[in-house]
Formats: C-alpha cells, structure tokens, sequence
C-alpha cells in the first residue's frame, strides 16, 4: 500500500463526513460502488483522476481532491502529523538518525505529500465507539501519558514526540465517539497530551510548534467544559518571552493568566512565580518579592496539589518555589543567596529527572561559578554535560551558553580548560540538524 492512497482516503472520508453523507449516499452521487469507495478510504484501492473528480465535486472540495489525486507523493521518512480545523497542520518529521523537527503547512500540502497520522486515522467509527466504551481504555491511555512524561525526563524530545502526537490524535477521535463524562474525561487527557506535546516542542527549538500544541491544547479542553488550560496557554507562552529575556512579555502575559480566577491555585502559582521572573529580568526586586509571596500563598492551597504526571506545570521538582526563587536571586544579581538556595533543592529532584536536574545544575553551576567557586561549578558543569547528551534540550542549552561565557573568565583554569570542548560539542548539537 502506497502513500498518496492512504492520505487521499483519510481526506475523502474527511470530507464525506463533514458533509453528513454515508458512504452509500456518496456511491449513488458518484455513480461508484459503495465496496469500491471504501477501499478507497482505506487506502487500500488506488484511486483515479476521475473518481476524485466525481467525488471533488459531490463534496465541494473546490479542487482539493482532484490535485491530491493528480500530484505524486514524496519519497522519505514519514512524518507524523495534527491537522488543524483551520487548515493548518505541523508536521514533525524524524530523520535517520532519530532527530526530530516541526515545519508548519497547509492542509492542501500535507496531503499532497503523503503525510499521515501514524495511529487511529485508520480506524472505523466502530473501531472507535467499541474502546470509547470501556473505561479500561481510558485507564490505560491515563497510565500510559504518565510514563510518557516520565521518559520525557529521561529522553530527548525525539523519542517522546512520536509517541504523544498520535495519542493525541486518538484520543480525539474516541471522545468524537463518546458521550457524557466519558467524553469529557477523554477530551481532557487528549489536551493534556497536546499540552505536553508543546513542551516538547519547545524542548525541540520550535517555539512557534509549542504556541500552536498549546492553543490545541485550550481548544480541546475548552470542548470539555475546562477552563484550566486557556491559563496555562498564557503561563506556557510568559515561559517563550522569558526565555528570549522579554522581561514587560513576560510579566505581561504572567498577569493574563492570574487574571483567569476559575483557574486553579496551582496554575494560577505557576502564573505568579512567571511574573516573579519577568521582574527579576527587569531588576525589580520589589516587585519579584511580591510576586513569589503571591506564589507561594497560591502553592500552600491544599488544591494545588494534583497526580502526579496529570498536573499541569512542573511535577518533578519538589519545592519550586524555592528553584524559581533562586533562579530570580541570579537574575536579580544575587547569585551567593541563588546558590545557598539550589544547593538545598537540587539533591531532592530524583536522579532519574535528568531533564529536571540538567536545568537547576546549570544554574546552580552559574551562581557558583559567579561566586567564584571555580572547581564546584565545573563538578556541576559535568554531570550537567552527561544529562543534556541525553535529553537534547534547546532551553536547557540557552542556560549552558549562558554558563559557557560566565566561565570563559577562568579560561586557563585546568578544570575550565578540559570542560570547553565538550561545553562546544553540547551547544552545537541542534545545529547538526534542523529545526
């Protein structure tokens, strides 16, 4: 079975959906077997030009399908990609070498690609109805999201995205097929998948995929009646300004999201300690203390506390209020007290939180370094280096150049000599592929 049969299918049955025909109405409007048609959809029979004329024109496709038809699908590594409602789709392609990076297309050019969603296109209405009903699947799908986030500590987004946009995409088409709470609980675990999935994206250098996975994310959970999420859509993009050091974006944007009061404390947490960053960015240190007070009211709230893996915002940090706070101390020309503070919270962040102990080593490695304590930032700086080879984290390398020029002072330093090439091979890793 080739490509473009397969994407012309799915983009047929797409269509006839969309416009309330089954698949014997369609057969009779275009004079076709209602057997032919569905091999078809199932990509299973090719299709010719003239069939997708009928069909283009059944449907009002306006060309759509006949140009699908009549174009040739591209050779290489299949993708996997979320089409939005809008006709926007981004596609995450994976090369050879397990690197992975987003590209934004229109509808019309996904499909005349041969690009497809790897998981649950395929499957039937049935299909779909038959799992929506058993609350097992859901059960599964919730498990299998923690274990997701969990390899997300410990891996690169490369290995994580291919397994959390197809998730996504199915999770969808079970709640299209599911009513009452069940559907809701499944529109809320599929947003926080698209949620998660715009992390990685930003993990992976995109930002503009990351917006885009988390204004997903909002539309999702909006269909399920949660509110949560159209906050932390403004928390996710204060945490993009941040970390162009956008200090007014991120203070700005921080406020948006505390302004959402139906939002829950935690978020609402998260909001505030964004906002503490954007003023400790600018300098303010009034305005950081008042803000990480505000953070820390909202954290105390015995609400605040979620499952671990399902929370929206860090889960794998024990005190976060402590590690922004140290964070906003560096920023605010304090790196003494940072340091005090991270010395504290990093051994309570688990070993296996590479992701996790990679960010706050780097910073911590800084504040020493900034203090003078040469040999224990480049101790930090190592084991830093041994993390970010295995999670390959844009945001995390932005603190390792940062790292990089502070220790660049004590260049003839034994220790800092030894460290430069590999601080250059770890900066440099994006730039062997694209983003």
């Amino acid at each position: 079975m080739t490509v473009r049969p397969m994407i012309f299918g799915v983009e047929l049955r797409r269509r006839r959906i969309a416009a309330g025909l089954s698949l014997a109405d369609l057969a009779t409007l275009v004079n076709y077997s209602k057997g032919y048609l569905s091999k078809i959809e199932n990509g299973r029979q090719p299709v010719s030009v003239d069939v997708a004329r009928r069909c283009d024109a059944e449907l009002g496709a306006g060309g759509a399908l006949v140009e699908l038809a009549s174009r040739r699908g591209r050779a290489g590594p299949r993708p996997d990609v979320d089409i939005d409602h809008d006709g926007e789709a981004w596609v995450m392609n994976l090369g050879a070498n397990g690197t992975g990076w987003f590209a934004p297309v229109g509808r019309r050019d996904v499909l005349a690609a041969g690009t497809a969603s790897l998981l649950g296109l395929s499957l039937t209405s049935r299909g779909f109805a038959a799992a929506a009903r058993q609350d097992d699947m859901l059960l599964a799908l919730r498990a299998l999201f923690v274990q997701v986030r969990r390899i997300g500590q410990m891996a690169g987004p490369s290995v994580v995205l291919p397994l959390l946009i197809p998730q996504t995409r199915t999770l969808r088409h079970l709640a299209a097929n599911a009513v009452g709470q069940h559907r809701d609980q499944l529109l809320l675990l599929a947003a926080r998948y698209a949620e998660y999935t715009g992390w990685m994206a930003q993990e992976a250098g995109d930002d503009r995929a990351a917006l885009w996975w988390t204004r997903l994310a909002v539309r999702i959970a909006d269909d399920a009646g949660d509110k949560d999420l159209a906050a932390h859509a403004w928390v996710r993009q204060a945490l993009i300004t941040m970390y162009q050091e956008d200090a007014i974006q991120t203070i700005e944007l921080a406020r948006q999201a505390q302004a959402e009061h139906r939002a829950q404390p935690r978020i609402r947490g998260h909001a505030a300690l964004r906002e503490a960053q954007g003023h400790a960015l600018a300098g303010d240190y009034d305005g950081f203390r008042r803000t990480l007070d505000r953070a820390t009211t909202l954290f105390d709230e015995p609400s605040a506390h979620g499952v671990d893996g399902l929370v929206l915002g860090s889960s794998t940090v024990p005190d976060f209020v402590t590690v922004v706070e140290a964070w906003c101390l560096y920023d605010l020309g304090r790196p003494r007290l940072a340091a005090d503070l991270l010395d504290r919270a990093l051994p309570e962040i688990a070993e296996t939180n590479h992701r996790s102990r990679a960010r706050w080593g780097a910073r911590l490695a800084m504040a020493h370094a900034a203090v003078g304590n040469l040999d224990h930032a480049c101790a930090l700086t190592d084991d830093v280096l041994v993390a970010v080879e295995l999670v390959d984290s844009a945001t995390i390398r932005l603190d390792l150049r940062r790292l990089a020029r502070a220790l660049t002072r004590w260049r003839t330093h034994q220790p800092v000599r030894e460290l430069q090439p590999r601080i250059t091979a770890a900066l440099h890793i994006r730039e062997r592929h694209p983003t």
